[in-house]
């Protein structure tokens, strides 16, 4: 019986400390959540129209034959942990997507904010939110551009011109 309960004695504090460190606020205490704000989105500004001079190739995918690009002179990155920037999705025929897209690091999600149009324009998304990025085996840019460029490891890239460099030392197959 002695011996039970010193089991139960020293599995006490083990059990204790791996329901205490579980999920993702661990080692806060209640009060600490007292200080944190809700997060809350800037206003997203419309950038200039591409300019094809400006275009930094993307490797997505070997399964696709769309070519991607991102505009350098597009990118922003702001204090609501957002990296905004336009993508331009090119097909083996020659049609053109140009979009104008942000993705949230903390929270692995994207956001589409405006069309670009043929005359050089933008178009307003109506009903622009936020969608998490998951993975795609063709058209998995918005996964390479979070994983690999504006968001490693989670973290948001410090500034602009960090964004510029990883994407033009990017994987090129």
């Amino acid at each position: 019986m002695k011996k039970i309960v010193a089991l139960l004695m020293l599995a006490l504090p083990l059990a204790a400390s791996a329901e205490w460190g579980t999920g993702k606020n661990w080692g806060k205490f209640e009060t600490d959540f007292e200080d944190e704000k809700p997060w809350a989105e800037i206003e997203a500004k419309l950038p200039p129209y591409p300019k094809e001079e400006n275009l930094l190739p993307l490797f997505v995918s070997a399964a696709t034959d769309n070519k991607f690009f991102v505009d350098a002179s597009s990118i922003s990155t702001s204090e609501d942990g957002v990296v905004r920037y336009t993508l331009i999705v090119k097909s083996a025929a020659g049609a053109a997507n140009v979009s104008f897209e942000g993705i949230r690091c903390a929270s692995g999600e994207r956001k589409l904010y405006a069309f670009g149009r043929k005359e050089g324009a933008w178009s307003r998304a109506r009903f622009a939110k936020w969608a998490p990025i998951s993975y795609q085996d063709r058209n998995r840019q918005h996964h390479v551009l979070y994983n690999d460029f504006f968001c490693p490891g989670g973290v948001i890239v410090k500034d602009p011109q960090t964004a510029v460099d990883l994407l033009k030392r990017g994987f090129k197959p």
